[in-house]
């Protein structure tokens, strides 16, 4: 019977045993700690996130078999959705030339950041959010939502980045040529600090690309599977997404699949 159905002795016996072979009680185990992992996340690590998290528990394990699990029990990420542009570059505001032109590195914390603004609906109305993102952690260090798109709403998340971090001369402030980022009152908030603005070429979504990334992962993440009723709903859940999952567990393929805060607590560590 095993040489007509072309299945192994070894394995037949196997599978009268109680909790079948093996390898099928290790994968069940397994199995266990990928679920935890993956709901943890929320629902948004791949197999590569989960088999480097399982590294770090001690779990040996390959990422080819963490991904085969995961197809076999329809463990499957969010998925995206396209959106639409916020930027008003229609202005006569002046605007600053382009100092980054897509070399998005830095060689320490608060050398580089990025800002720009994304929309979240809610049963009230729109809901804007504006971050600005440290390039060499990927942490979003400041960021402020209003129901209004005004200057006001770039100004409250730079004052944030700024009290919490503390940047000194020189910092590289780099955004779109968004009408908020070109007004007079932002443009001497930056000046003030001792920061530098740089700002993308016209009509060019690539040359801030790393902050409309974590824009795609959050509304990946998040937004698009929430039907918010209210906007205080909204930031609630905003604020928990980059507080408590983003900065501080998120793993990140750029910074050696590492949450931002503990890229950045490692190379304090190093430089002391």
């Amino acid at each position: 019977m095993c040489r007509v159905f072309g299945v192994s002795r070894s394995r037949y016996y196997a599978q009268l045993s109680p909790g079948g072979s093996k390898r099928q009680r290790e994968d069940q185990r397994l199995l266990v700690s990928i679920k935890a992992s993956f709901d943890g996340s929320d629902r948004t690590y791949g197999a590569g996130r989960i088999y480097r998290e399982l590294r770090e528990q001690g779990i040996l394990v390959g990422k080819n078999r963490v991904w085969r699990l995961m197809k076999q029990h329809g463990l499957r990420v969010k998925t995206m959705r396209r959106f639409k542009v916020t930027t008003n570059s229609d202005h006569k505001r002046p605007v600053a030339p382009n100092l980054v032109r897509r070399n998005f590195t830095a060689p320490a914390p608060d050398r580089l950041w990025t800002g720009d603004i994304t929309y979240i609906w809610t049963a009230e109305g729109w809901l804007y959010l504006a971050v600005i993102l440290d390039v060499f952690s990927r942490r979003i260090v400041g960021w402020s939502m209003k129901r209004r798109m005004t200057d006001d709403l770039v100004i409250t998340a730079f004052n944030n980045a700024v009290i919490r971090r503390g940047p000194s001369q020189g910092v590289v402030f780099h955004s779109d040529r968004g009408s908020q980022y070109c007004s007079k009152r932002f443009q001497s908030l930056v000046r003030g600090i001792g920061g530098i603005q740089s700002m993308s070429g016209t009509g060019s979504c690539y040359d801030n690309a790393i902050t409309e990334s974590f824009f795609g992962t959050m509304k990946r993440e998040l937004v698009h599977h929430c039907s918010f009723e209210r906007r205080s709903e909204a930031q609630s859940q905003i604020f928990r997404y980059i507080e408590g999952f983003y900065n501080r567990r998120r793993r990140h393929s750029s910074i050696g699949y590492q949450a931002p805060e503990e890229y950045e607590r490692l190379f304090i560590k190093i430089a002391v």
